[in-house]
Formats: structure tokens, C-alpha cells, sequence
């Protein structure tokens, strides 16, 4: 058993720096296998420029102890034409789409980007259930997505639209 490490939405405001428990055969193809003094860890190639100058700390409390990570950079956008299609989706969606959406208390996030080059998008807050997320999608997140990230074919949204408690217009 190895641990391994990775930023969840890395780059963006909602980045997690995550240590997980890694069976053999659970580490993905591109990380790097690092060996410690009797165990394994496992780094995301992907998180490796978000986790630059993190620390790993472990302190002892009533309970037993607790390690932490800190990765400062972990939110930093890191975005350049080479970067992943997810880096450069989320930089695009939280820095020109979801400000635009906050002032309505809503936000759409990247789900996973699949095979033919569609963008798989969940709205939320505000957005969720509004009778104008339609237009919103079409007219506002595709538009912008397809116009900065030629690359992507077309945008898709997962979200349930039939929950309406939180929604703008409903």
C-alpha cells in the first residue's frame, strides 16, 4: 500500500491538495513513483507545478497526530498554450464565466472533458433549475469556451434542472 498525491481542480479557486491510500495498480501511468523508507508514494504529473513548494507536516495532538499538506501554489492558475484542456477550461471558467454567473448566485464547474472534445459542465446556486440556463449555456458558456479553446468540438450540461429551490428564475 503507497500513498498518492494530487490537487484536485488544480488552478483554480476550489483546489483541494489531496493524499490518498494507492493499491498497487491504482497509480495512473504518468506519476512519478517516489520511494520512502517503507511505503510508496504516487505524484500526479498533472498536480506536479501546483504542488512547487508545498510542505508536508505532521503534528501530535490528544488524538494520535494529523499531517497536513500545504500547497500555496495549489490555486495559482498555471495555464499556458501547452497545459491540459482542463487547466485551460477551468482558467476560462473562473476568471470570465463564473463572475459574470456569481452575480445571479450561480456557477457552472468542469466535470470531464470526453473523448470527441466536449466540455461536460454542472451547473450550481443560482443557475440550477433557472428557466434562463439555456440561454446562459448557449449564448454565454459555449459561446466564450468555443471562441478561447478552438479545440473543443461543443459543450455539454449534466446538470438536474428539475431541482428549482435555489434558482434565479425559475
Amino acid at each position: 500500500m503507497g500513498i498518492r498525491i494530487f490537487i484536485a481542480d488544480p488552478g483554480t479557486p476550489m483546489a483541494e491538495t489531496c493524499i490518498a491510500y494507492c493499491r498497487p495498480g491504482e497509480e495512473q501511468a504518468d506519476d512519478e513513483k517516489v520511494l520512502y523508507e517503507g511505503f510508496t508514494a504516487w505524484i500526479d504529473d498533472r498536480s506536479k507545478p501546483f504542488l512547487e513548494g508545498a510542505l508536508v507536516d505532521y503534528a501530535e495532538d490528544r488524538m494520535g497526530g494529523q499531517l497536513t499538506l500545504k500547497a500555496p501554489n495549489a490555486k495559482v492558475p498555471q495555464v499556458s498554450d501547452d497545459s491540459p484542456i482542463e487547466d485551460r477550461i477551468n482558467y476560462v471558467l473562473h476568471s470570465q464565466i463564473n463572475p459574470g454567473l456569481a452575480a445571479h448566485g450561480g456557477v457552472v464547474s468542469l466535470v470531464e472533458v470526453v473523448d470527441d472534445a466536449v466540455a461536460v459542465l454542472q451547473f450550481g446556486g443560482g443557475c440550477q433549475g433557472c428557466g434562463m440556463v439555456d440561454m446562459t449555456l448557449k449564448d454565454g458558456v459555449e459561446k466564450t469556451l468555443l471562441e478561447q479553446l478552438p479545440q473543443l468540438t461543443a459543450v455539454r450540461d449534466v446538470t438536474d434542472h428539475s431541482v428549482t429551490e435555489n434558482a434565479y428564475y425559475p
